[in-house]
């Protein structure tokens, strides 16, 4: 009978210490899982910052290009303003632009600068919206800033660019192309709400650059604007025009915004009506 017990105990603490080592394996296969898909996560994650700060970087360097070519034309301005050198063509285009703007806004250009932007503005708004609504159009020194919807440019969640845009975006082509001193940069906005899982797409990040990307590829592939001259930049959500708590504020933020840099001269020149 003791032998009989001996043997149970036996059998029952070598079926234990069993079991014990398969489930250590299956939790150390599991824990070992756990840590590559961590180290995995790591990697991408650094790559998506490295990606993201050289982005982040050539925007900056865009900027301060903004900001110098800004202060650059003011002088030129002030000098055209003080030895009234401005053309007389220039000058009666000018004049004849800004009778047909809102009054109240011609009574707020200070300057022959301000004049002179509220009547490009004015000019391309008519040249490049046509019929087409989302599009805004705004002039500040010198700089052209294009703002479109992405009901007209995107599906929702998507990259691919609607037949509708490409109207908008050969416009804009032959304005850039009309000067290659130009450059024009391209910014995809998003709101603020998460991409489905599951989806292609990996985050607003991502959906932000290929939307900027793909206006790019066919402004250079379809409208033969040289590469040189195009920068593509994804802002994400960060940069909204609106509170992203209502409906109508996330559709304000879901944009793009294609800014182009004209020299002075090329500038003076859209001043002719189309």
């Amino acid at each position: 009978m003791k032998k009989v017990v001996l043997l149970s105990v036996i059998s029952a603490t070598l079926f234990t210490s069993c079991v014990s080592k398969k489930k250590y394996t299956e939790l150390q296969t599991e824990l070992d899982g756990t840590k590559s898909v961590l180290m995995k996560t790591r990697v991408d994650k650094e790559d998506c910052e490295e990606k993201y700060a050289k982005i982040e970087e050539r925007v900056s360097n865009y900027y301060a290009k903004i900001n110098k070519l800004q202060d650059e034309n003011d002088d030129k301005l002030e000098m055209v303003d003080n030895i009234a050198a401005m053309s007389n063509k220039n000058k009666e285009s000018m004049r004849r632009t800004l009778k047909n703007v809102d009054p109240a806004l011609v009574s707020k250009a200070k300057t022959l600068g301000d004049s002179i932007d509220l009547a490009v503005s004015h000019n391309l708004t008519k040249s490049l919206s046509g019929d087409d609504e989302g599009i805004e159009i705004d002039v500040n020194q010198t700089v052209v800033q294009i703002t479109v919807s992405d009901k007209l440019l995107f599906k929702s969640g998507s990259y691919w660019v609607s037949p509708r845009a490409h109207k908008l975006l050969g416009r804009i082509a032959e304005v850039v192309n009309s000067e290659s001193a130009m450059e024009i940069m391209v910014e995809g906005h998003t709101d603020n709400q998460t991409i489905k899982e599951e989806s292609y797409l990996e985050d607003n990040w991502d959906l932000s650059v290929r939307r900027a990307t793909s206006i790019v590829r066919l402004l250079q592939d379809k409208y033969n604007v040289d590469g040189k001259q195009l920068i593509a930049a994804g802002r994400s959500s960060f940069s909204p025009l609106a509170d992203n708590d209502s409906a109508d504020g996330r559709e304000s933020n879901r944009r793009t915004r294609i800014i182009i840099l004209p020299n002075l001269d090329k500038f003076l020149a859209m001043l002719e009506e189309s």
